[in-house]
């Protein structure tokens, strides 16, 4: 592979005593789904770093800890914090990295911890970052013990929460409540806190308590004629951003959407609605064809091995994630200079459900565009249309003599 990479200089890595290393590297980088120019690049990093260490070895495993001493010691200039993060995940991979064991009682906590959620309650591993990130936050913000939690009271709880509620909305403060109260309650059960801990009001939220949140239509207009599409990312941002508006779909949505999903002859877009579970086919307009076909004759690269219709730009090449279609709204909502501070992406979906309604569309159909489960989560939108709301208004009542 090292030929492949490098045809007119792969014997200098080769003959480095780090050649057979270099070379199941490069094959990782590659099956992983790095493009060739990354992989190269990678590989020529970590050339000079592995070249500048003393103690470590080819082919044996290495303690992550030795991994970390070691490389503190190679000379910045050197250095590639995205090679080393490559390598570590080729090592972990290939079962040669030794990771670091917890150190501490609470390290060692957060590690059952961990295993609890993952193989008791069978969370996924999204939603056990966001467990324990709760529970960091905790242990920093709380101003309690943070090697013993046997002291751990109620006060050091409240204080918590009480800072954690200036920071965020109060639908946020309701889910981190609830890990808390699991964390703790996993901890009194197994006595590294006392129990009762656990006990915390859950602030109250109320189903359709706020509207959804609709722009106007000129504003969508606007700020997609902001997106620039000189380049791949114009091109594909400008094309997420447009099915998103003209067609309401969710950012997970655009996240899961393939070449497959694109009939050409047909002009069709299969979506794989992720709420309901069903499959929607939406006509594609003129507009919408254009816009997609320009994007994958001219913006998408040829190179990719991947299926996926909106691929990550950063190696290894792999689907935009729904958090990542939420950063590009944002990305090009700040960019284009208009009063959106605030605004999430979600606000494109709002105005698609919007301009439906406003054009007579019934509340049905809309649900099914965008695959509610019951007609209650559609006739939110009715709340909004003010104009609508006029015409079936009551008369004020007069009153008699005046």
């Amino acid at each position: 592979m090292l030929k492949v990479l490098f045809p007119k200089s792969s014997g200098d890595y080769e003959s480095s005593r780090f050649g057979a290393e270099l070379e199941f590297f490069a094959r990782w980088l590659l099956a992983a789904g790095y493009l060739p120019a990354a992989a190269g690049r990678h590989v020529h990093r970590l050339k000079s770093i592995l070249e500048a260490t003393e103690t470590l070895q080819c082919g044996q495993c290495v303690h992550e800890a030795d991994l970390e001493e070691e490389l503190a010691l190679v000379s910045g200039a050197l250095r590639d914090a995205s090679t080393e993060r490559a390598y570590r995940r080729f090592l972990k991979a290939e079962g040669r990295l030794e990771e670091t064991p917890p150190r501490g009682p609470v390290e060692q906590l957060l590690l059952r911890y961990r295993g609890y959620l993952l193989d008791v309650r069978g969370l996924a591993p999204a939603t056990i970052g966001q467990h324990l990130g709760t529970i960091e936050d905790f242990l920093s913000l709380s101003d309690g013990p943070s090697e013993d939690l046997s002291t751990l009271t109620s006060e050091h709880v409240e204080n918590f929460i009480h800072t954690l509620s200036r920071r965020v909305l109060r639908q946020t403060l309701q889910h981190k409540v609830a890990h808390l109260r699991a964390f703790l309650r996993f901890c009194g059960d197994r006595g590294a806190t006392a129990r009762g801990l656990e006990r915390i009001d859950t602030p109250r939220t109320y189903r359709g308590e706020l509207p959804p949140r609709a722009l106007n239509w000129e504003v969508i207009e606007k700020l997609l004629s902001s997106v620039a599409r000189a380049d791949y990312l114009g091109r594909r941002d400008h094309a997420i951003l447009h099915l998103m508006a003209y067609y309401g779909l969710r950012p997970s949505e655009i996240a899961a959407l393939t070449l497959d999903a694109v009939n050409w002859k047909r002009r069709t877009l299969r979506v794989e609605q992720r709420k309901t579970r069903s499959t929607l086919v939406l006509p594609l307009a003129d507009q919408t064809f254009e816009i997609l076909d320009s994007y994958i004759a001219d913006g998408r690269p040829r190179d990719l091995v991947t299926n996926v219709l909106f691929p990550k730009v950063r190696s290894p090449v792999g689907p935009l994630t729904s958090w990542g279609i939420c950063d590009i709204f944002s990305k090009r909502a700040r960019e284009s200079g208009l009063p959106l501070e605030g605004v999430s992406s979600y606000a494109l979906r709002h105005s698609f459900a919007m301009r439906m309604l406003g054009r007579g569309v019934g509340i049905k159909t809309i649900g099914d565009l965008l695959g509610h489960h019951s007609l209650e989560s559609t006739c939110v939108y009715l709340r909004i249309e003010t104009d609508m709301l006029r015409t079936v208004a009551l008369p004020v009542p007069g009153i008699a003599g005046l």
